[in-house]
């Protein structure tokens, strides 16, 4: 039988949209995709440790595309990051101790940790330091709560490494309760030492406070108390140890028990390490806030159970924006407002009486919110500068464990790391930082303000005698001023 040709054509033309009907309606589904639902059916069971082992075979030798993996059922490979998503999604059901069937998302970086544990050594366990590439797993889930696990490349491991919110704040333990800090504003200086001129100063000053930086393998704690108390000053000690002790096992139990034993011995107050959101601090590869809060909550803890008054400071972090090209975060170094904001996340502020920050790079008045002439990123100004320590904490006072202004004048020029503050007088530090004393006393956001500093003498590619009060012809214009605003 004959077809007419225009029937012919007509179905050849239906033959091809039944062929080609699947495509056009796969590429409508990826030009208009939905959020990818995971589920996860089995119910994770047995040990809730931070690390899991999971027992996997082997992936074939890399091709070089990512798509290389054991293969499903029916024979299709599954990609790497995909079998990573996995492990890490079986990890976390262990650590949360319940099935997770549902998330808002996941994300994958494929990266080189630092060491053999990815970032994230369990209790017990020593990294080995050198290059091992793995996957960084991000959970988040319908509540928000975000979740970082690391998966080793071969597939064999799987780290839980942090938290981010209420479910890692769930994980530290109970704070000790101990007295609030309360209390009018206090002014006191960082000091080198009580030679010479020192104490008198102090006092011109009306200052009732000294700062002195420690470390528990210096034993020089109890002297420093002493001496303070013996000169009618209260005494902060901010205590730290060396970055390359941060991962040794067991040592936030280590370093909790001193500063709990330096409470004990009287300290006034005690600021938990110095700067650590920088790699100089801590360990780099490993600037993290969830971990810095664990080793804070142990040291709370311990401070607390060895002295009720004593004020707990959280580490004061080094002002700065230079990774805010990178999400404000770099394996070297995290932006302090970034760091905060995790640190808060993280549940830091049940553990400490006062928000520690740092103030040392002003050239202008602290009455001036803009104006600086090298830019007018937050840290320049006083005023900003606090806001971003404490405003993620919801009321919490801020204790400035270091403020101050460098000079130039009596010694030669700063050197070029420094040149920013070459045209401050002598004259604008005392005048700054006797309002900067006003403001914050009448700001109510500031409990202590210690001056960095008093009586430094060296001058070199570190110039810490450009900020001290006592000028090198023994002159000190800014205890005048001091004196003249402290009660």
């Amino acid at each position: 039988m004959k077809f007419p040709k225009i029937l012919l054509a007509t179905s050849l033309i239906l033959g091809l949209l039944v062929i080609l009907a699947p495509a056009w309606n796969i590429a409508a589904q990826n030009a208009t995709a939905t959020p990818e639902v995971l589920i996860i059916t089995a119910t994770p069971s047995g040990s809730t440790d931070a690390s899991v082992t999971v027992g996997t075979e082997p992936p074939p030798a890399d091709t070089g595309s990512s798509a290389v993996g054991t293969p499903e059922a029916g024979g299709t490979p599954v990609p790497r990051e995909v079998q990573a998503r996995r492990l890490a999604f079986a990890a976390l059901g262990k650590k949360l101790g319940k099935r997770v069937a549902y998330v808002k998302n996941w994300s994958w970086e494929l990266k080189l940790f630092a060491d053999s544990a990815l970032g994230c050594p369990v209790d017990g366990q020593t990294a080995t330091k050198g290059d091992n590439a793995g996957y960084l797993i991000t959970v988040t889930d319908f509540d928000g709560k975000q979740y970082e696990l690391h998966v080793t490349y071969d597939l064999s491991k799987t780290y839980y490494c942090s938290s981010v919110g209420t479910t890692q704040a769930a994980s530290l333990p109970a704070a000790v309760a101990g007295k609030a800090v309360g209390g009018a504003f206090e002014a006191g200086a960082q000091i080198y030492d009580f030679g010479n001129s020192t104490v008198a100063r102090l006092r011109t000053a009306k200052m009732k406070w000294i700062k002195v930086q420690v470390s528990p393998s210096d034993n020089s704690a109890q002297g420093r108390i002493s001496a303070a108390h013996s000169q009618g000053f209260k005494i902060l000690l901010s205590v730290k140890g060396s970055s390359s002790e941060v991962l040794n096992p067991g040592f936030f139990d280590q370093f909790a028990a001193y500063v709990g034993s330096v409470a004990a011995q009287g300290a006034d107050a005690i600021e938990v390490w110095n700067e650590e959101n920088i790699d100089r601090e801590w360990p780099t590869g490993h600037i993290d806030p969830a971990s810095y809060t664990q080793l804070l909550a142990k040291s709370y803890n311990a401070i607390k159970a060895g002295n009720g008054n004593t004020i707990v400071i959280s580490g004061a972090l080094s002002p700065t924006g230079y990774w805010g090209g990178s999400g404000g975060k770099s394996d070297n170094g995290w932006d302090d407002d970034v760091y905060y904001q995790g640190m808060a996340a993280a549940g830091a502020g049940q553990y400490m009486d006062c928000v520690g920050l740092h103030y040392n790079e002003g050239i202008v008045s602290p009455d001036q919110g803009s104006g600086d002439p090298r830019d007018n990123y937050p840290t320049r100004y006083f005023d900003s500068m606090l806001a971003r320590a404490i405003g993620p904490f919801g009321g919490k006072q801020g204790c400035f464990t270091e403020i101050g202004y460098l000079t130039p004048q009596g010694y030669g020029a700063l050197p070029g790391g420094f040149a920013w503050g070459q045209n401050t007088t002598v004259a604008e530090q005392a005048q700054w930082l006797a309002l900067a004393a006003v403001k914050s006393a009448q700001s109510g956001n500031v409990r202590l303000m210690i001056v960095f500093n008093m009586d430094f003498v060296r001058y070199d590619s570190d110039p810490q005698a450009g900020y001290a009060m006592i000028r090198p012809d023994g002159s000190c214009p800014a205890c005048d001023a001091l004196g003249g605003v402290l009660q």
